[in-house]
């Protein structure tokens, strides 16, 4: 991770530039609650969309699934999440700041340095009621992972979906848990956004495709761009592991308070199922009609953040640079995951300029994301640009008026080509589709 990306220049440029606010911040806000801004919505939403992408469109053996956050109370009794989804909480018995236990480096408040008391554990879960009586019958969790609604969901995705094993099914969904100490921006809060695959499998067959999937969702980080020298897979040694896992491994990005987990990839064997077909009396197994036999499926889990995977790729995408004697700040993000894939700019905001930029804007938008802006001197406005990851900008001169050819600038060579209008929908989708920047006869080396 380079040296200048720090925690706080990624707040920085969120608020300012509409990625991510304080929710509820006329109010003072709401601790570790977070609302994504006009930017940020479409930054996160390509960020689901190209891991549904992967994980489900471009695959014969995944569906996908969309469960109900609140679910049956036996449904946690089933999965032991309500007798032991907890964390050691520690009290300070002199500000009575709480923390969680196992991630203390020393037995003091880190806030006041005073006495702690001894842990015991606070469970996770967030509690509700549904109905208009609250009592223990009314009882109801916020889900606190989306896994669980796929497992009770498995004989009627099977079903429903007639495909045979091995199948994956995929969710992204919102999931809820009462962190004792949630912080660092969006790496961990108390309401976030899963993106998990249950990859049921015959046994026998589940480390090799564990195996599979480790590598499988390693690489889907750098298929969208991410550094390699910031990524790296860790294994859990077996005192770490779950109590439902055989193995695990956590994809881990160098974030900007360090080496932490991005993504983990758990084998859970037949601990979900076998669990839900005890408590439910329903019978989970599967039956192989090709093999003529029955047994209760394997599990292989890739569960990934869709928060934290997109400050992630905010971090890595972070740059800033020398320009002419100027700072640039720029993130250079994967055309796939920009917010904004084309910015149209009239060299100036001038009646005769505005029906020509518009009628190119209006051609644009119905192919990319597009933004029209022509407030302020066109360099501020390629910086703007910059600064929220658009790939390209077309500028709109004088000389368009006469020639109809349009600028279209590089954000990360800062390259220029001019080219008619009607070339200019096929070379964005080419440029676009992943062809190499500023390498070919028409762009032409110049400098914003």
């Amino acid at each position: 991770m380079s040296d200048a990306v720090t925690m706080d220049k990624i707040v920085s440029l969120c608020k300012r530039r509409g990625f991510i606010f304080q929710s509820s911040e006329i109010y003072g806000g709401l601790a570790s609650c977070w609302d994504y801004g006009p930017v940020g919505v479409e930054f996160k939403r390509n960020v689901k969309n190209a891991w549904w992408r992967s994980m489900v469109e471009t695959r014969d053996d995944v569906v996908g699934l969309d469960c109900s956050i609140m679910m049956h109370p036996m449904v946690w009794k089933a999965s032991g999440h309500i007798e032991s989804f907890s964390d050691p909480l520690v009290e300070c018995k002199s500000c009575h700041m709480r923390w969680r236990a196992d991630q203390l480096e020393k037995q003091a408040c880190p806030s006041c340095g005073g006495e702690l008391t001894a842990p015991r554990n606070f469970n996770l879960m967030f509690k509700t009621f549904m109905g208009a009586v609250e009592d223990d019958a009314a009882v109801v969790y916020l889900r606190p992972e989306t896994a669980q609604g796929i497992f009770v969901n498995f004989e009627n995705v099977v079903t429903t979906s007639r495909k045979r094993l091995p199948l994956g099914i995929a969710q992204i969904g919102k999931s809820f848990r009462n962190e004792i100490t949630p912080g660092n921006f969006t790496f961990r809060t108390r309401e976030f956004e899963q993106m998990e695959m249950e990859f049921f499998v015959k046994p026998g067959t589940d480390e090799d495709w564990f195996r599979y999937w480790a590598g499988e969702r390693y690489k889907w980080y750098i298929s969208l761009g991410m550094r390699a020298e910031n990524l790296r897979m860790r294994e859990h040694a077996k005192d770490e592991l779950a109590h439902y896992a055989k193995a695990c491994v956590d994809v881990e990005y160098l974030f900007p308070i360090g080496w932490s987990e991005l993504e983990g990839i758990a084998n859970r064997a037949d601990y979900d199922l076998k669990q839900h077909s005890t408590w439910s009396g329903k019978d989970l197994s599967y039956f192989d009609t090709q093999d003529n036999e029955r047994y209760l499926p394997y599990v292989i889990e890739p569960s990934a953040g869709a928060d934290r995977s997109a400050l992630a790729f905010l971090a890595d995408s972070y740059t800033e640079e020398d320009v002419e004697g100027a700072t640039r700040t720029v993130l250079k993000l994967h055309p796939a995951l920009a917010p904004v894939k084309v910015a149209v700019l009239p060299l100036s905001k001038n009646e005769r300029l505005a029906p020509f930029a518009k009628e190119v804007h209006a051609k644009l938008r119905q192919c990319f994301a597009t933004d029209y802006d022509d407030t302020q001197s066109i360099g501020r406005r390629y910086r703007r640009q910059d600064e929220i990851g658009t790939p390209f900008c077309v500028t709109i001169d004088f000389e368009s008026l006469d020639d109809n050819q349009v600028t279209i600038r590089d954000r990360d060579s800062l390259a220029q080509i001019r080219l008619p209008v009607e070339n200019l929908v096929d070379t964005l989708k080419t440029k676009l589709a992943g062809e190499a920047f500023g390498t070919d006869s028409l762009w032409a080396g110049a400098r914003a």
